[in-house]
């Protein structure tokens, strides 16, 4: 799989600090905003847009909404490099 604009491609953790999400962004060049998302695994920090669900940026699922909320809002998650 190739990096879309992999030379203009901002760090995870500019990103992060921007809040959006960086997989979305390297691989599919969408700048979306970090949102808690739910499937069936549990809650998780990702994106989405208006066809749904882009790309699941958290290592961690969260038990609950509030959990994942609370770890967006606090910056405690950890930040998946592959898709």
């Amino acid at each position: 799989m190739f990096l879309a604009f992999a030379s203009t491609l901002p760090s995870a953790a500019l990103a992060r600090a921007e809040a959006i999400g960086y997989l979305a962004l390297a691989y599919t060049g969408k700048r979306l905003p970090l949102q808690v998302r739910h499937s069936a695994a549990g809650h998780y920090i990702g994106t989405a847009d208006e066809d749904g669900p882009v790309s699941r940026e958290s290592v961690e699922y969260f038990r609950s909404q509030h959990a994942a909320d609370h770890a967006l809002t606090t910056g405690r998650w950890q930040q998946r490099i592959h898709p």
